[in-house]
């Protein structure tokens, strides 16, 4: 690779200035080579998914902005972009897939009738690729989710037909788990509220915790399946009022012992979501994180190196919780290359984490104890210029990837072989 030596050489200096810290970068490389990112499938094509031949993304609570050229129309097409994808990236990544993505042949199958078969090529394919995988039911862009309501819904045929959905996503997601040989996050989200004013607030959330409570009589292994649920402040549609809201997901969560997922743009602007990491893990076993860039609402940009994601990544690495926090990405972005939109992403991620694990915590927590807050405030402030892009640098190098810019040639040039030739 162009520049190796001096990626080496750049790397060594650096890790001598980290050693002084006390900091071993060679085993902080491995520590962050153990984890994995999960990638959304629905960059890829805008959240339309498979279902027709023009699927496209409709209600719900859901926006996505742009019409850039090159989108995947069908599951082939995806799987390529996704290999694209984990190409130019270090690291160990998986694949989140939402039930929408099934490979249905061309076939017009319901939500509450699809089974294994419809996703068992995903899972043939993701063992050729040695990667796990995680799941979603798509309780949105529906004809039943039209009057804004699924799993709550007072239409007791509507209702119905999504507990099914959910059921069957399940079974599906503890299958993959059982074949990849590694857990299969089965996430849940619903798009369910209100855009005025809502008075019955009560019922619809007392038919959401009886849905879920249908739901769950099944039990999988862990091994196998992780159940999870993710709250949100409002949505498009539901401005007023969100049935499945933080407090409501918080309680069920904890009483009945499933998985919380955090998605970084569900709340409000100006709260910390990375605050939220250690008062929710001395209650629960694991969380789902959900990374993404919401500006000035749930806008799901792409996500950046900024001060949130790196928060995130430091409450993560500094309450010990790297093997209870599972990271996975939401966003979708068609106003730039698809592509390079995971690319930023995911590597922002990276380097997030590896930000926080060249942290000198013990150092940090030793002069915070001493009441040396001056101290404290003063390494955090030199951490800030410390040399970890070369630390990523030749993380990248090592894990025979593009470093630095070089990506951006790659993937221009998969625009010009692959995307452009797409209608």
């Amino acid at each position: 690779m162009k520049n190796q030596k001096n990626i080496e050489q750049a790397y060594q200096n650096a890790k001598q200035l980290y050693a002084d810290l006390g900091i071993d970068t060679d085993l902080v490389l491995k520590k962050l080579d153990e984890i994995e990112i999960s990638l959304h499938c629905w960059q890829a094509d805008d959240v339309g998914g498979f279902e027709t031949p023009d699927a496209e993304l409709s209600g719900g609570g859901l926006q996505v902005t742009g019409n850039y050229p090159g989108k995947a129309r069908n599951v082939e097409e995806l799987r390529s972009d996704i290999e694209k994808v984990m190409s130019l990236l270090p690291g160990k990544q998986r694949l989140n897939l939402h039930a929408i993505y099934g490979d249905f042949k061309g076939k017009k199958v319901d939500r509450d009738q699809i089974t294994i078969e419809h996703f068992q090529s995903w899972i043939d394919w993701a063992k050729k690729l040695n990667i796990g995988m995680d799941f979603n039911p798509t309780c949105f862009s529906h004809p039943y989710a039209d009057d804004g309501f699924t799993l709550s819904c007072k239409n007791e045929k509507h209702r119905k037909f999504w507990i099914e959905h959910v059921k069957r996503t399940r079974e599906i997601a503890a299958e993959i788990g059982k074949q990849l040989g590694k857990p299969c996050i089965n996430n849940i989200w619903i798009p369910d509220g209100s855009k005025d004013i809502s008075v019955d607030r009560y019922t619809h959330r007392a038919l959401l915790k009886d849905s879920l409570d249908e739901i769950f009589k099944v039990e999988y292994p862990k091994d196998y399946l992780k159940d999870s649920l993710e709250s949100k402040l409002f949505g498009i549609g539901s401005e007023s009022m969100v049935v499945g809201s933080h407090e409501f997901y918080l309680g069920y969560a904890i009483k009945n012992n499933k998985m919380i997922c955090i998605d970084s743009g569900h709340f409000h602007p100006t709260e910390q979501i990375g605050d939220k990491i250690s008062a929710l893990l001395l209650f629960v076993d694991e969380l789902l994180l959900h990374v993404s860039r919401g500006i000035r609402w749930d806008s799901d940009h792409v996500v950046i190196f900024n001060d949130e994601v790196q928060f995130l990544a430091q409450e993560i690495v500094r309450a010990n919780a790297l093997n209870r926090v599972n990271i996975a990405l939401d966003f979708f972005d068609a106003s730039i290359n698809r592509i390079g939109a995971y690319v930023i992403g995911t590597r922002a991620t990276q380097l997030a984490l590896l930000y926080a694990l060249l942290e000198p915590t013990h150092l940090l927590k030793e002069l915070e104890e001493k009441g040396k807050y001056f101290e404290r405030l003063a390494y955090i402030e030199i951490m800030k210029t410390k040399p970890f892009g070369a630390i990523y640098d030749y993380y990248c190098l090592i894990n025979n990837v593009p470093v630095g810019d070089y990506y951006i040639n790659e993937i221009q040039k998969y625009e010009k072989e692959v995307l452009s030739k797409r209608s």
